[in-house]
């Protein structure tokens, strides 16, 4: 019998853990559950004996991999995979999934309202704007970018986007302005939300730039990663632009110097929440077992990240 092990550090919720064990146990298979897990090892220990595994933000590192001798596949409930080591994965011949579009919506909800929180001073009973009528940009257009583009539309915000490898057909039907050059996006947006991955090309990608080519009283609006962002830039627009703001649901490592120089220009939640809902919790977590019984039965690849 094959043992999926579901380790969690930060859990799924329960109504998440009922609809993967229905799915695991009905397909014959045994369930192992790790959650709120303190030390590394334990993940590497309880990984030993599992055949496939589901994780979150867990880090799968060459460790864990390399002390999981019955392992195929990993599936992280969630579009990013960067905590997993896909090298160490692809050498042991490990299959590697995500779970696209499952937090999505999740994400997108998150970040509009953040730039509402961000419009309205914070709430701190001064007067703030609107977003009605402002230019959003969606820096990559995705399932989270076109779900921000969906919201934003609906508050009447004249939403573009940037994106090469979507059609510009596919944005036209959610009402987005395609432009041509990132640049022109940054150039005409007050509020631009980053939907990039981290990767080789993404790292530090948004730099001074393209930063000091918005419009006055700009924000940038960050759920991806912190590592998209080149931060010793981020402090120069924070310095050169004092109507610039940033919103982020993970903090920057330089927090503590922004927190210090530039109080109300700033908010980071305590810890990355753009998949914190229940749905997104059940969408992704049962997804994720889905995806592995059609790995066993089917050797369905689908959504497969590493080579």
């Amino acid at each position: 019998m094959k043992k999926i092990l579901i380790a969690t550090e930060k859990p799924f919720a329960r109504a998440a853990i009922e609809g993967i064990a229905h799915v695991i146990n009905s397909s014959g298979y045994e369930m192992k559950l790790l959650e709120k897990y303190k030390d590394p090892r334990e993940l590497r220990d309880a990984a030993a004996d599992a055949d496939a595994m589901i994780i979150r933000s867990d880090l799968v590192t060459k460790e864990v991999i390399d002390a999981a001798d019955k392992l195929k596949i990993v599936v992280r409930a969630g579009a990013g995979f960067d905590n997993v080591d896909l090298t160490a994965a692809s050498e042991k011949g490990i299959v590697v999934m995500n779970t696209p579009g499952q937090n999505a919506n999740a994400v997108a909800e998150l970040a509009v309202g953040m730039m509402i929180y961000v419009a309205r001073n914070f709430f701190n009973g001064t007067p703030g704007t609107e977003l009605q009528g402002k230019r959003l940009g969606l820096h990559a257009c995705g399932n989270v970018g076109r779900h921000i583009g969906r919201i934003a539309v609906g508050f009447g915000m004249e939403v573009y986007g940037f994106d090469p490898f979507i059609k510009r057909s596919d944005l036209d039907i959610e009402k987005i302005k395609c432009v041509d050059s990132i640049e022109e996006l940054y150039s005409i947006c007050q509020y631009v939300t980053l939907n990039i991955p981290a990767n080789k090309d993404t790292l530090k990608s948004i730099n001074y730039r393209l930063l000091e080519k918005m419009p006055q009283d700009a924000t940038l609006v960050n759920t991806a990663r912190k590592e998209i962002i080149d931060e010793n830039d981020l402090l120069r627009i924070f310095g050169d632009r004092p109507d610039f703001k940033y919103i982020a649901d993970i903090a920057p490592d330089c927090s503590g110097e922004i927190a210090e120089n530039f109080p109300g220009r700033y908010f980071f939640t305590p810890k990355k929440m753009g998949a914190q809902t229940a749905e997104a919790n059940i969408n992704a977590g049962i997804a994720a077992a889905r995806q592995i019984v059609d790995f066993f039965e089917k050797d369905v690849r689908t959504f497969q990240v590493n080579v």
